[in-house]
């Protein structure tokens, strides 16, 4: 069992590092997530520096034993960590881009997403249909990462979207579920409650989203709803997790990164990966960046390993976790050959 096709792993630098390289050789590895801008130097001198920099690396990610996937968050506006002043195609924040002509949007949609695949990053972590039911939110209206607060005008762009990423050959993955466009605390500082917030055609409009997306993927957050689980947040909730996958029980399920403070207040990234799993999440996104974590990887791996073969882990519900990886994989080779 590839016990690292449940790993979406990030790194620091430019050029793979050997803990990654020895990581995918002993457990496989689903994907690599990249960054611009890294949080322990304080500087935009992580992952990417040109378009050929950025295409040699993904080309290298990808001859890792696996076939890993490259994933990337390029939302638009303050959210795109390929940005236009290192030569990449310019992309608007969501809210700005809903205000453009339906020709105007296409364009620019197919500019960028035809551009990630060149460079062969895999999969998108877009587009953001959080409803601006709030436009204080730190972490969405503010930074304009909603295209409205009219759902109706959410769905339009994420339908297009889609539409172009399919003619591209890249995947998406709807994000931040069940919807965290009404709360008022930044999900990196701390678990956002939207027990109060959440609208219930919000967190319909992922189930009725996710299968017509390329890539049939959804971004869990670490959102709170009290009244599906007391204690937990959506990412680690056994309550959450089994309420999504019911309405949706093919589309892959992906943590939001499992080194944001609320996560590592309550559990650990450690703890907290299991519980993710547990709960029925299929990939833990590590991003390597909030946090320096890159030597504790394997061992975190080991003991997912450990929890399945002594019982702590379903070892169907893994086994399922991992052809849903493999299914995606084989997907984007199909859509690119």
């Amino acid at each position: 069992m590839s016990i690292g096709e449940l790993f979406i792993l990030g790194f620091y630098g430019k050029a793979i590092p050997g803990w990654l390289e020895e990581f995918a050789a002993r457990f496989g590895l689903g994907g690599v997530i990249l960054f611009d801008y890294s949080v322990r130097t304080r500087q935009y001198d992580n992952n990417i520096e040109s378009s050929e920099q950025v295409r040699a690396l993904c080309a290298e990610i990808t001859r890792l034993p696996s076939s890993p996937l490259v994933f990337i968050d390029q939302e638009g506006g303050l959210v795109r960590r390929l940005k236009d002043t290192r030569g990449f195609a310019p992309l608007p924040s969501a809210k700005d881009f809903n205000l453009l002509a339906q020709e105007e949007k296409r364009s620019i949609l197919a500019a960028s997403l035809h551009e990630l695949r060149a460079l062969g990053i895999g999969y998108n972590f877009a587009p953001v249909i959080d409803v601006d039911y709030n436009p204080d939110n730190p972490n969405i209206g503010r930074i304009k990462r909603s295209f409205s607060a009219d759902i109706g005008e959410v769905e339009a762009n994420a339908l297009l979207m889609s539409e172009v990423a399919r003619e591209a050959g890249v995947g998406l993955c709807l994000k931040h579920y069940p919807g965290i466009g009404g709360a008022d605390v930044d999900s990196h500082r701390d678990f956002m409650d939207i027990s109060d917030t959440l609208r219930p055609e919000q967190e319909a409009l992922f189930h009725s989203l996710a299968p017509k997306m390329f890539g049939d993927a959804v971004l869990v957050s670490h959102a709170l709803v009290r009244q599906w689980d007391r204690d937990n947040p959506a990412t680690l909730s056994l309550a959450t997790i089994g309420r999504l996958r019911a309405r949706l029980p093919h589309t892959l399920l992906v943590t939001d990164d499992m080194q944001m403070q609320g996560v590592q207040k309550a559990l650990g990234t450690a703890a907290a990966s299991l519980q993710a799993l547990r709960a029925g999440i299929d990939m833990l996104c590590v991003g390597n960046n909030l946090l320096d974590q890159e030597a504790e990887m394997a061992g975190i791996a080991e003991a997912v390993e450990r929890a399945v073969r002594e019982g702590a882990l379903g070892a169907c519900a893994i086994g399922q976790s991992i052809a849903r990886v493999q299914n995606r994989k084989a997907l984007l080779v199909r859509a690119n050959s």
